[in-house]
């Protein structure tokens, strides 16, 4: 399946402040991916999700502080791994953790991990993925069962792997993650991890000791009844993928469920959250 991408090109003054803000309500709408720019921020939304009102309900845009621009078009997800390796450069997590692409330089850390993505964009993937990376370092995986729920690229399974974990599920709804995942599985050598293709009815009768959940803030909203009915007694949840202003209603949502707040990243604004069932 190849994906056809609406990317919007959002030229913003005062810079720093407005993309903050910006990509926040972005992501409200559906836009999934960013990259910031020296002029502001490119945003993709998947077509199918994509309308013509689509930018109705964003504020930032009526707001007499800012001053934006924009245009778009469609793209065709093919293009994007060149996209990719214009804007990626490799993650150094607490010198423990590299993830880099085949073409940087091997790193001399406790776990290398090599990734080739089809879609990753933006400082916001990074911040985040940088986070639950340290919570993967700074936690117990040895013969643990893991959900790594919205895999991506599959890199946080690879790592769960890495640190001793058994019976890995990957997965994603998207068709091109789902491909490219097996693809850095198979890279990276790795024999616990299954990757599966779908959204969170896949969860039927799941059970994990671990589930990360790196996606944003609606889906987490939306989904995380079904994550915790998978996770068992005793067991973690790491999630990521929103801003510290969204906490307070990530938290009601989490505590509602009875899970326990345990610990808080953050990182440039990016927030991660460690919760026990």
């Amino acid at each position: 399946m190849n994906e056809v991408y609406v990317g919007y090109e959002f030229e913003v003054t005062p810079l720093q402040l407005g993309v903050e803000i910006l990509i926040a309500e972005l992501g409200y709408t559906g836009f999934e991916s960013f990259v910031e720019t020296e002029k502001g921020v490119t945003a993709y939304i998947q077509k199918g999700d994509w309308h013509s009102d689509i930018l109705n309900d964003i504020q930032i845009l009526k707001s007499d502080e800012f001053k934006i621009t924009f245009s778009f078009q469609d793209i065709e997800q093919v293009n994007w791994n060149e996209e990719w390796e214009k804007n990626f450069t490799p993650i150094l997590v607490d010198d423990l953790c590299a993830v880099r692409a085949p073409f940087h330089e091997k790193k001399d850390v406790l776990y290398d991990i090599v990734i080739e993505p089809k879609m990753s964009f933006g400082t916001g993937h990074h911040e985040t993925t940088h986070m639950m990376i340290q919570h993967i370092l700074n936690n117990d995986f040895k013969g643990k069962s893991v959900l790594d729920m919205g895999c991506g690229t599959g890199v946080l399974a690879i790592l769960a792997e890495r640190k001793g974990a058994k019976s890995i599920d990957a997965v994603d709804y998207d068709n091109w993650c789902y491909i490219n995942s097996i693809e850095n599985v198979k890279r990276n050598s790795c024999k616990e991890i299954t990757v599966i293709e779908g959204d969170a009815s896949v969860l039927v009768r799941k059970k994990y000791d671990i589930i990360l959940a790196n996606i944003n803030r609606n889906i987490l909203l939306n989904d995380m009844e079904t994550y915790v009915s998978c996770l068992n007694k005793g067991g973690l949840m790491f999630i990521s993928g929103f801003y510290n202003d969204d906490v307070p209603l990530i938290k009601k949502a989490c505590e509602k469920q009875m899970l326990k707040f345990q610990e808080k990243l953050e990182r440039n604004k990016w927030v991660s959250l460690k919760f026990l069932n």
